[in-house]
């Protein structure tokens, strides 16, 4: 996929921001749609399906997380990639945003190569997914990497993209000890700065979704995936 095929929609109130950051995208060939609240954004996404959006939080009409958490709950949307950039750089607006299924979390100001740079590593890990098609199975745990789904007996569970890139990291070896450092370079990467509580947010919605057994803290260092029966 080239980056002319690639659609991002940016959602800020500050028409400044939608100037300058549309202008910096274009530049790289996207093709940059905007809104400039949260009803305008769920309508754009539905219409549009964007690769990618660029979602301020303090917006008016409707805020970017509840905006996010619409947008994750539609069905064409869930492989949508969706990363805040915003003024509120505090650790619980963050854990809000993850919360919401947020992909990133991106602080203004930002130079805009550094945006570049962000947009560039998120969409590549897009890329790499898409040539991603196996299905693994994990005791009664079925993960199927292409659709983002998780089948569990007769029960289908669709995760949001950092969870279900959690999930498949620590199913890659059940039992190991994954490190909170290990994991944060894993799933978020090492260019993405993500509050201290971020792996504990996404550890505990798939400890609701999962089943709190098959997900152990090893306090101090880090998480590890057991079978049923395996850590007794």
């Amino acid at each position: 996929m080239n980056n002319s095929d690639i659609k991002i929609l940016l959602v800020d109130d500050e028409p400044d921001i939608l100037e300058i950051v549309g202008y910096n995208l274009k530049n790289e060939g996207y093709q940059v749609h905007t809104a400039s609240n949260g009803m305008e954004a769920i309508k754009a996404a539905k219409k549009i399906t964007p690769h990618l959006i660029l979602l301020d939080i303090m917006m008016p009409e409707m805020d970017g997380i509840e905006a996010c958490e619409k947008i994750r709950s539609v069905k064409s949307l869930e492989n949508t990639l969706i990363a805040f950039l915003t003024a509120r750089g505090e650790d619980y607006s963050q854990v809000a945003g993850f919360d919401a299924g947020a992909d990133d979390y991106i602080t203004k100001p930002v130079k805009p190569k550094v945006l570049m740079s962000k947009v560039k590593s998120l969409l590549r890990r897009m890329k790499a997914e898409e040539k991603v098609d196996t299905t693994t199975q994990i005791g009664d745990i079925v993960i199927n990497r292409e659709e983002y789904i998780i089948m569990k007996g007769d029960q289908k569970i669709t995760l949001p993209r950092k969870e279900f890139e959690l999930l498949s990291l620590l199913t890659s070896k059940p039992g190991k000890v994954f490190k909170r450092e290990v994991i944060l370079d894993n799933v978020w990467g090492n260019e993405v700065v993500v509050g201290g509580r971020t792996i504990d947010v996404h550890i505990r919605k798939l400890r609701e979704k999962i089943g709190d057994k098959y997900f152990k803290t090893v306090k101090g260092v880090g998480y590890k995936f057991v079978l049923e029966g395996a850590d007794k």
